[in-house]
């Protein structure tokens, strides 16, 4: 995902909706305070033993090394020397981020997102503008009433590193941009987001970067996907601007190499892009999906349900769309939710425990379903 959304949808949609209840803000702060600690609230049944990881700055999209120890992870912290989002990773079991900095991986610096450890967990790959110099590129400010939009920068190619921070392979090349890589658990595949065909859709490769297949083809941006734990289907978040006003404006923002993405739903489909289909209809922005240990549940993050434009809650819902479940019920930000390999443990950025800051930091949750 570039950019670290959290930071983006927290500080756009907050500028969208001001609306507030009060007595849910009140039923959300004496659930805290029966709970004995702003790390948990009293309704997160699914939540035991949590763990802040990170303290400082905007964390987010932590993936969990193949064999489960390690976490690498996208951050903007300056007490780290990152002046854009870099790339990390470190041992959540062992390490202590309070004391000492995680491992930098992204050392040729540019922008860099969206990393994913590879199979034997000693090689990781990311998106960076890298090519384009050390510099981070420039973001223009949003203009006064403006709508939101996200850049999509064209220097975003797909590098394979080792944890030192050595290229090893680029797997993209060209003036597009290619990001949003995840990696099959079966170790074969990575699917990613490009905009090369002039839309925004999702492609697979193999993992050495051979075989390139596009997957999507609707008009809308595809973005986000993670392989399901048997590498048979992808989960996925997209857009779908369905009225010819929506469509044009869609199109006129991917010619400047922008998107917006506020209304956004989840699509499934088989790993080859057969077999799609929409899994939620909930309205506003739901993303950021990761399957269920199970296979047959999806967790991800929506504010569909908060009174305020910026208050994202993780929920879970079947793949047959039944079922849905609200998970987290902190009042400003949980998203990112990612199973550990062996289903105990949820890894999940969110603002609590931030002392009144706009800092997002990452936990680490004992899962019990």
């Amino acid at each position: 995902m570039n950019k670290s959304f959290v930071l983006i949808l927290w500080l756009t949609i907050l500028l969208g909706s001001c609306k507030n209840t009060q007595s849910n803000q009140n039923e959300q702060i004496n659930s805290q305070e029966k709970a004995g600690s702003n790390l948990v609230y009293e309704s997160e049944k699914h939540f035991v033993n949590v763990k802040q990881l990170t303290f400082g700055g905007n964390n987010a999209e932590a993936y969990w090394s193949f064999d489960g120890q390690a976490l690498c992870f996208q951050s903007d912290y300056k007490e780290w020397g990152a002046e854009c989002d870099q790339i990390y990773h470190f041992r959540p079991f062992e390490d202590d981020l309070k004391q000492a900095k995680p491992k930098h991986i992204s050392i040729k610096k540019g922008r860099t997102t969206c990393s994913y450890f590879l199979p034997g967990d000693s090689l990781i790959l990311f998106a960076s503008t890298q090519g384009a110099g050390e510099m981070c590129p420039h973001v223009a400010p949003r203009k006064p009433g403006g709508k939101y939009t996200w850049p999509l920068f064209p220097d975003y190619e797909i590098y394979i590193s080792n944890l030192q921070g050595t290229i090893k392979k680029q797997l993209t090349q060209n003036q597009s941009y290619d990001a949003e890589a995840t990696v099959s658990p079966r170790g074969d595949k990575i699917v990613f987001t490009s905009d090369r065909s002039g839309d925004l859709e999702l492609y697979t490769m193999d993992i050495n970067g051979n075989n390139v297949k596009q997957i999507t083809n609707e008009l809308g941006y595809d973005g986000g996907a993670f392989f399901s734990p048997d590498g048979s289907k992808i989960i996925f978040r997209a857009s779908r601007p369905k009225t010819d006003s929506d469509k044009l404006e869609y199109k006129e923002l991917l010619s400047q190499g922008l998107v917006q993405p506020t209304n956004m739903e989840l699509f499934v489909c088989n790993a080859d892009g057969s077999e799609l289909k929409q899994l939620t209809s909930l309205g506003k922005a739901n993303w950021a999906p990761f399957f269920h240990p199970s296979g047959q549940k999806v967790i991800f993050a929506s504010n569909h349900a908060g009174s305020k434009g910026f208050q994202f809650n993780l929920y879970m819902i079947n793949l047959d769309g039944s079922g849905l479940e609200k998970i987290t019920a902190d009042s400003s930000f949980d998203a990112f939710p990612v199973f550990s390999p062996n289903g105990k443990y949820l890894v999940f950025s969110s603002n609590r425990n931030n002392g009144g800051t706009h800092d997002t930091n990452l936990f680490l949750a004992e899962w019990k379903d």
